[in-house]
Parts: structure tokens; sequence; C-alpha cells
């Protein structure tokens, strides 16, 4: 499984690059205006920080298929990395459609059904995604949503990938790898999160003082 970040905060994504474990970035319209910045301007210093795919989102006040396409075309010029990312209704069916057609890689976001999934992959998007956290916020499991799809994908051979969106904490993140999650986009912290174990810190703690034992500082 692979990493993008889900973020729009560029010191976050340049920290998480410098890690070396992310391959690509995820943005959406919350995102953006949490940094109150332009959007083509955070796209593309993005672009200069992380060399693969990034989605950016059409406007969320966008809802009718033209729009959607007349936008997705802006965004693929940006970067040939970008990703367009696309609601999951009718009309973005439509534009992933189109946008399809036209090689422009499309990311079908805000997932909840296995069906809304296999709709997305058969309309030819290049990555789904479903939200797994959102799920579980409302009692209803995430992961199996996760797995049913990864496991849908499989018998029909789709080429469509799986991005586990809304990952909140590491057991998310090892369960997503666990149900076939092509990628897991995560928030800085979480990522962070996942390299922290008690065990770790106090064997470290060990062996400095083992070393300044031996050795002084």
């Amino acid at each position: 499984m692979k990493f993008f970040i889900d973020t729009a905060n560029v010191e976050d994504i340049k920290k998480a690059n410098e890690m070396g474990v992310i391959c690509g970035v995820t943005t959406n319209p919350s995102l953006i205006a949490k940094e109150g910045r332009n959007f083509v301007e955070v796209i593309k210093e993005i672009a200069s920080i992380v060399d693969g795919p990034i989605s950016g989102e059409v406007k969320a006040t966008t809802v009718d298929a033209e729009g959607m396409i007349a936008e997705g075309r802006e965004i693929a010029k940006i970067h040939p990395n970008m990703i367009v990312k696309i609601p999951m209704t009718v009309e973005g069916l439509k534009a992933t459609k189109v946008l399809a057609s036209e090689g422009i890689k499309t990311n079908v976001t805000l997932i909840f059904s296995a069906n809304q999934a296999l709709l997305a992959a058969r309309a030819g998007a290049t990555y789904v995604s479903p939200f797994l956290g959102r799920l579980d916020d409302i009692s209803s499991p995430g992961i199996d949503l996760i797995r049913t799809i990864s496991e849908i994908f499989e018998i029909y051979e789709l080429d469509t990938e799986i991005i586990a969106a809304s990952v909140r904490n590491p057991i998310h993140v090892t369960d997503c790898a666990l149900a076939g999650a092509d990628i897991a986009t995560v928030p800085y912290s979480v990522i962070e999160q996942c390299t922290k174990h008690p065990l770790t810190d106090q064997g470290i703690e060990k062996f400095q003082k083992d070393y300044k034992a031996v050795f002084g500082e």
C-alpha cells in the first residue's frame, strides 16, 4: 500500500516528503479554504515538492457535468501530475467519462458504498476515494467498505485504484493495508503517529544511556 498525504499545508507536505514515505497528495475545497490561499498557487507549490499524483478538486459549488468538465480541463493544465477530483454524483460520473476519454486522470471522491465505487470505475475513474472515518462516525464499519470494493475490483480485474480516505489513526492505516487498499491518504499527524512506539522510545533511551556510560557525552 502506498501513502499520499491529505492536506493543503505546504509545510506538512515538505515534512512528509522529506521522510521519503509519500508518493502523492490529495486536497479538497475545505483543505484549500483552510489555508486561505489561491488554489492554483497552492497546487503549483505542492507540485514543486512532490513528484507524484496531486488531486485537485473541482469547486464545491460546481454541480453540473459541463462545469466540472471545464474546470477539470483547467486543473489538468496546471501540472502533468494533476488528478481531477470529482464528487460521486450522476453529473460527476458524466464528467468523469468525458475527462477519462480525453486522457485526463480522475479521482471520484465521497464514496460511501461499493456500488458507487463500481459505477465510478466503470465511468473511467483512475482512482476512487471511499471515506473510512466518516462511516465509522455513524457506527458503520468503514473498513468493511474498503475490503468489499477491493474484492469487487479484483473479481472484475478493474484497474481503478482505491484511495482509502478519511483515515484518522494508525489502526486505520493497518486495517486499510490488510483490506487491500492501494493507497491510504492521511494527514501528517497520522503519518507521524505511525512512526512511534513506546518500546522504540525505550530502546533509544537505553542505547543512549549505555553509550554515555562508556563513551560519555
